[in-house]
């Protein structure tokens, strides 16, 4: 990562931070929003992609052109009948080349100036077909997911004197990249606020991040959308496999025994970070702790369609002594944490974070349980499908 993308990165974090508390009329606060993405976006040119990697380089071979037997067909039926629902004007904001770097150009602040079509723009029928996509692509568990975050965005509002011009439950947009096509690549993406979904396909296989799930609340107490709840086997299956390992291999897989601040290394604009294995392989867990991780793994994996999350599982399943856990924070029952699973091909990070949207409304700024950010990669060279993308120009063109 370069010098200067950090130096944007740690401006916008440290602004977005504040943003809330930003005096001025809502025409500054917009021009404001569009500088820093401006910004955000020009950082790209200096930081081409490559991929997640460790410090010895990018691990070649691991990703490779094949038939997976799992159709996409409605996926590229659905695309096709949501392009379709769109206008002229509208379908020309919504498409890009495969290869364009808008797939890079996701951020999970809500500031943020996206590409793409808006649902708060989208009447109701071309909301019914952008759901048919994310539901042709997605699990029932994915869908309820997405709907989920985006509706305690919502909540988030309501928590904010009902501000619904910066959180609502229809902060979101979709952008297609490349023609819907059953033998070329081409992909869609959705981007807002705690959502962010990478969707690449190339004949019938798929590629499925980077993808961040979270929300601040993650719990809604009160509101139009009250009762929802998210993320909380993601928290407690992670909690649940840390302390089943015996003090021994807790002492491995334990980084940090302190958490004080936000942890997560893969967020936006992290395409390119040098991350080495930390905490304990799977290679030296029981059968039984080998099993938990797997469950825990396939909790993130299972938000795919059930075959391609099938297919995806094999994929990890392949590299599991080489996968790490390793954890930073307490263990007790209440414990607010961060975790990491990293294998040659996945990264998963799951952390509890400052509050920012409810600060207002807590004591403190350390992590919280309300707030949780997580991360799906694919290291070495294949999220947004990067890697099958290279092989495919290089075999046929």
């Amino acid at each position: 990562m370069t010098r200067h993308l950090i130096v944007v990165i740690l401006a916008l974090l440290t602004a977005s931070a504040a943003l809330a508390q930003r005096p001025g009329n809502r025409g500054d606060r917009a021009d404001w929003m569009r500088e820093r993405s401006r910004q955000n976006d020009a950082s790209l040119a200096d930081d081409p992609y490559v991929g997640i990697h460790g410090s010895s380089g990018i691990q070649r071979g691991l990703y490779r052109i094949e038939s997976t037997g799992v159709s996409t067909e409605p996926v590229r039926e659905a695309a096709e009948k949501f392009l379709a629902a769109l206008t002229a004007e509208q379908r020309a904001r919504t498409k890009f080349a495969v290869d364009d770097d808008e797939w890079r150009k996701w951020m999970n602040q809500h500031f943020y100036v996206r590409q793409g079509l808006g649902f708060d723009e989208m009447d109701n029928a071309q909301r019914e077909a952008a759901f048919g996509l994310m539901r042709a692509s997605l699990s029932a568990d994915g869908l309820k997911l997405s709907r989920d975050i985006m509706n305690l965005n919502r909540t988030l509002g309501e928590l904010n004197g009902d501000n619904f011009d910066e959180y609502n439950e229809w902060l979101y947009w979709i952008t297609v990249m490349g023609e819907p096509s059953a033998d070329q690549p081409w992909g869609w993406q959705v981007d807002g606020h705690h959502l962010i979904i990478n969707y690449f396909v190339l004949g019938d296989q798929v590629v499925m991040t980077p993808l961040f799930v979270g929300s601040e609340p993650v719990i809604a107490e009160s509101g139009k959308f009250k009762g929802t709840v998210i993320m909380q086997r993601e928290q407690d299956q992670g909690l649940a496999l840390i302390r089943s390992l015996s003090a021994e291999q807790q002492t491995k897989a334990i980084i940090e025994t302190s958490k004080d601040g936000n942890d997560n290394l893969g967020e936006a604009f992290s395409d390119n970070i040098v991350l080495d294995y930390a905490g304990i392989p799977a290679a030296e867990l029981s059968a039984k702790a080998r099993n938990q991780l797997l469950d825990l793994i396939g909790l993130y994996v299972h938000n795919m369609r059930e075959g391609h999350a099938r297919v995806r599982m094999a994929e990890v399943e392949a590299h599991l002594d080489e996968t790490h856990f390793a954890w930073i924070g307490a263990t007790d029952e209440d414990a607010v944490f961060y975790y990491r699973v990293h294998s040659p091909v996945i990264l998963i990070e799951f952390d509890h974070q400052r509050p920012v949207g409810i600060r207002h409304l807590v004591e403190g700024r350390t992590p919280i349980r309300q707030h949780i950010h997580a991360v799906v990669r694919t290291p070495n060279g294949n999220d947004y499908g990067k890697d099958l993308l290279r092989q495919h120009y290089e075999r046929d063109h």
